[in-house]
Parts: structure tokens; C-alpha cells; sequence
């Protein structure tokens, strides 16, 4: 949620205060590469066996950080920035925006897919009605900001902030559905903390 968060106010800093090439740099990385990336991983650690998990979090870890060097490093092309806008475009080092869909396709596997297996899996439980409604609740918000970045690259950045703010409402009512919820787990790794 702090990744989240953290894009959400560079994003109102560029909408109050205008277009910097350092709140931009901070944009991408904490937006566009951070993003869901933190929690989907927990959803990995709650979904598979944990050197698994180790072994995902260390590759995904270094990608993220090779992406976000590179990201400050690129040249910055300010003359494409319009009205304001925050884009990828900008970095004179193309091949830079290639790891941000590489990133965002595994949080949303991990964090929508996990939660729609979860929900299935809880699906039709007498007792695990709590735990379906939450995980359902929390595969539509981690939908809605990958249909606010889609909406990004065609240059409607105003539908991702939306998105964004939606979605997250959704997977905390989700957590907190869940939260509230006293049966039993399905999850192993959710059982023993």
C-alpha cells in the first residue's frame, strides 16, 4: 500500500505543483514499478512453497532495481512533456519502459489471479463466505489500475488516478472483509502466522 501510496502522491505533486524531471523519476519507479509488484508478492508467499517465494522475490527485487537505476539514469526528454503530463515517453532511453509491462504482468498474476484462485477455491463453502466475497474484492481492484495504466499509454493519464484510487479501496475492503473472517484458512502458509 506504502508503493501505492507513494505514486499517488507524486502524481498529486505533479498535478498541484507541475511536471519535475525528479518527481517524474519517482513517478515512474514507485508507480509504474512498484505499483502492485508488493503485494502480489505476498500473494506468492501466501500461495506457493517458501523457497519458491525466495527465489521470486530476489528475481523480481533485482529487475525492480536494475529498472529504477535505469530510470534515473536515462536522459530525460522534457520538450515531449504536454500539459503537464506524466509519461514514460519522455525517457530517451526507450528500452527502459520495456520492464514496467514485464512487471506489472506478474503483480497482476499473482495478485488478481491469486485472489480470483483463492475465491474459487472458497467458492460455495458454508463457512468461507467471508473469505470468497474478500478475495473477489481484491482480484476487481487489482484489475483497475492495470486498466488505468492501459488507459496510460494512450495518453488518458486522469483514468488511472481513478483506477488507482478505486481499486485500492477494494483490496483493503477486501483485506478487511477477510480480516474479519474466524474459519479456517485453505492457505498453509496463511495457517501457521
Amino acid at each position: 500500500m506504502i508503493s501505492y501510496g507513494t505514486g499517488t502522491i507524486t502524481e498529486s505533486l505533479n498535478a498541484l505543483m507541475g511536471w519535475t524531471e525528479l518527481n517524474f523519476r519517482f513517478w515512474y519507479v514507485s508507480g509504474a514499478l512498484l505499483g502492485g509488484a508488493p503485494l502480489a508478492q505476498g500473494t506468492v508467499y501466501l500461495l506457493m512453497k517458501r523457497r519458491t517465494a525466495h527465489i521470486l522475490t530476489v528475481v523480481l527485487v533485482t529487475v525492480i532495481l536494475i529498472a529504477a537505476v535505469s530510470v534515473f539514469l536515462s536522459p530525460v526528454n522534457a520538450s515531449l512533456v504536454v500539459d503537464n503530463t506524466l509519461t514514460g515517453k519522455v525517457l530517451d532511453w526507450r528500452w527502459v519502459r520495456y520492464f514496467s509491462p514485464f512487471i506489472n504482468i506478474y503483480a497482476f498474476i499473482f495478485l488478481a489471479g491469486g485472489a480470483a484462485y483463492s475465491a474459487w477455491k472458497y467458492y460455495g463453502g458454508d463457512r468461507t463466505n467471508k473469505r470468497f466475497l474478500g478475495n473477489i474484492l481484491i482480484a476487481i481492484g487489482a484489475l483497475l489500475p492495470g486498466i488505468g495504466g492501459t488507459f496510460t499509454r494512450f495518453g488518458h493519464v486522469e483514468v488511472l488516478f481513478v483506477t488507482e484510487l478505486f481499486g485500492l479501496a477494494l483490496i483493503y475492503a477486501g483485506y478487511r472483509v477477510i480480516k474479519t473472517d474466524r474459519s479456517l484458512t485453505i492457505h498453509n502458509a496463511q495457517a501457521v502466522s
